[in-house]
């Protein structure tokens, strides 16, 4: 069974036991959360497509640790103007597993 789910401005297809990381959610390590914004849920042939929500659908997941990715350099620069600019960025990420997906 897997499931498609939407945190963070981004989807994920996940399915039971995977850990993926998604865009930083509030809660410790450990926490478990009920992700109720489940677009697609399919089970071999057969699929349910939401409008976009599927009604009564959720995504059970833990969290395991809480983070900040790779560091982003950032660098813009207009020739012959003598304008340099650099930036950098570490984005906040949520490591979670996939517990089990319901369908209620």
């Amino acid at each position: 069974m897997y499931a498609v789910i939407r945190t963070g401005g981004k989807q994920h297809r996940v399915s039971v036991g995977e850990a993926l990381k998604v865009e930083k959610l509030d809660a410790q390590a450990g926490a478990e959360i009920l992700l109720t914004e489940v677009l697609m849920v399919g089970e071999g042939e057969q699929v349910t497509i939401g409008a976009p929500l599927v009604d009564g659908a959720a995504v059970k997941v833990t969290v395991l640790s809480q983070g900040k990715g790779d560091k982003i350099k950032i660098f813009k620069m207009r020739r012959r103007k003598h304008y340099r600019k650099t930036q950098g960025h570490r984005q906040l990420y949520t490591e979670i597993r996939i517990d089990s997906i319901s369908t209620n």
